[in-house]
């Protein structure tokens, strides 16, 4: 079986690609990928940011605990902190509005970032390779530049989508070292294929290679960021960092058409997406016809259910109780069948919010490792300290600013997210292994594109094609590759709209399928943005 990687940045690709080549297993190849994904899409993702890890071991039979280096909350917040600030909720699901976006851009957006936890114990149990080695080629990025893609330049002319947030050009002027590296003289950003460099990012890599990633979080590196998020009165503390731990549990499972499923647990996206494969379950979709009025409004209404339980009970469960047995559980699809089958409205309640700009890496090497990363930054902070050239998330936007709330802010806890890294096995053989960036869109597109293989029998590349469709609250969504005529026939039974977009808009999924009798891999990367898929024999 040749190797294959997949995600949305061609460069990040072909350098995990080299790794694959030169004898490096899936675990150093994700390492190498999300290397040159944090200078080539420093808003999504970076050492400052997050991550959550599904992976499969090739000797192994059993399965594995999902990695997860979540941000969270520092030392210094509490629930009601921000509750005479608020403006309200982000109407896409994208956030809270707050007065000056103090929760989005700043020094006090910032969470205690884990993506560098998540990379240690990623080096330290599976990795070939040294960091070094892994990083050189985003290294050598960084110091010598790279060409601004056409996707990059484009993001930073968007206007913000709502006046109280803020767009990627917004977030360049929070801080004098974002200025200097990403803005022109005449204060225009990069047009597509123009040089960027960012030799402060090189460094701070070159650092934590050989130093190892304790200097990040109690090194002379630690002292240095600490030391400017204390004179600009950041929630994140030195002891935040020194006392991160990154989080090891059992993933959420669960059994679709005689398949298992295996996702993230909470606080992130994986129990949605087992309620909603429990509820469609006991459906015959590939009567429906793909795609169709009929199929879109039902499985629109098994989203809708599972974001309802979502929205009332998903929290960080080192801080809420989280009734993960009962959400995931048949018994409890069986009840949502009979609401949807009366055609009763369904009550989201108070939605759950979470940032787009992530990015994700799929692996599988020649001996059959598996590794689905999903990390971020949320949209970022806009905050780089002075000289380490990278910037911070800004995962305080998520937390909800009113107490009370299953996802209310306080110190130490980590905030739902869409992050819904997934592999499906039949027995114990992996055929399917997929994630995206794109909130909590990203629960609804792997999803689809897991029914449009399993259900509808495509190839993966025409799973990953397909329009699609999403609903989280009071409308059903749609990509404009579907008809009006479709989506006229789908409003007549609930609030439907068509978007703008055609192939984005929606998450954007990077996913590998293995064939059962051959071992063959086949990969597609999301029409939605600029990465491919790259296999290696």
């Amino acid at each position: 079986m040749a190797g294959m990687i997949v995600a949305p940045q061609p460069d990040a690709v072909e350098a995990g690609a080299r790794i694959l080549a030169t004898g490096g297993n899936a675990f150093d190849a994700a390492v190498a990928c999300a290397g040159v994904q944090f200078l080539v899409d420093p808003h999504s993702c970076g050492v400052g940011g997050y991550m959550v890890m599904a992976y499969h071991l090739a000797d192994s039979q059993t399965t594995q605990p999902v990695l997860d280096a979540p941000a969270t909350a520092g030392s210094g917040v509490w629930p009601e902190m921000w509750e005479q600030r608020v403006i309200g909720p982000n109407p896409r699901g994208w956030g809270f509005f707050l007065e000056d976006k103090i929760n989005e851009d700043g020094y006090q957006a910032i969470c205690t970032p884990g993506m560098m936890r998540g990379v240690e114990i990623v080096l330290n149990r599976w990795c070939t390779k040294s960091l070094s080695e892994l990083w050189d080629t985003a290294i050598r990025l960084g110091r010598e530049g790279w060409p601004v893609s056409g996707g990059m330049a484009a993001r930073w002319k968007e206007p913000p989508m709502y006046y109280e947030t803020s767009s990627l050009r917004q977030k360049l002027d929070v801080t004098p070292d974002v200025q200097r590296i990403y803005v022109k003289p005449d204060g225009a950003t990069l047009e597509m294929g123009e040089l960027l460099r960012n030799p402060d990012y090189s460094r701070t890599l070159e650092r934590i290679a050989a130093g190892g990633v304790e200097d990040f979080y109690s090194g002379e590196l630690a002292h240095e960021m600490t030391r400017d998020l204390a004179d600009h009165h950041a929630w994140v503390t030195a002891e935040d960092l020194q006392n991160y731990q990154v989080r090891e549990e059992a993933p959420v499972t669960t059994d679709y058409r005689g398949l298992t499923v295996v996702s993230s647990q909470p606080p992130h996206g994986g129990p949605t997406l087992l309620a909603i494969l429990n509820i469609l379950e006991g459906y015959d979709l590939p009567a429906l016809d793909h795609n169709s009025p009929d199929y879109i409004y039902l499985v629109s209404m098994a989203m809708k259910a599972a974001f309802a339980d979502r929205n009332r009970h998903l929290a960080d469960p080192q801080f809420v109780e989280v009734p993960l047995d009962w959400l995931t559980s048949k018994q409890r699809a069986a009840q949502w069948r009979e609401i949807i089958d009366r055609g009763e409205p369904i009550d989201v309640g108070r939605r759950q919010h979470d940032t787009p700009d992530t990015t994700h890496v799929t692996v599988v090497d020649d001996a059959g490792n598996c590794v689905s990363l999903t990390h971020s930054l949320g949209t970022s902070s806009g905050v780089i300290s002075p000289g380490l050239g990278f910037m911070y998330n800004n995962s305080m936007v998520n937390f909800e600013p009113q107490s009370g709330h299953p996802n209310s802010i306080a110190p130490g806890k980590g905030r739902t997210t869409g992050m819904t890294p997934t592999m499906v096995f039949k027995g114990d053989r992996p055929m399917l292994i997929l994630g995206a960036p794109g909130a909590t869109r990203i629960t609804t597109s792997v999803l689809q594109v897991m029914l449009n293989q399993i259900d509808f029998g495509m190839s993966i590349s025409d799973a990953v094609l397909a329009p699609r469709f999403d609903c989280q609250g009071d409308e059903i969504v749609c990509q404009s590759r579907i008809t009006q005529q479709v989506c006229d026939a789908v409003h007549t039974r609930h609030t439907t709209q068509r978007m703008y977009q055609s192939h984005s808009g929606m998450a954007l999924v990077h996913a590998i399928a293995i064939d059962e009798a051959t071992g063959d891999l086949s990969g597609a990367a999301d029409a939605g943005a600029e990465g491919m898929a790259l296999r290696v024999d």
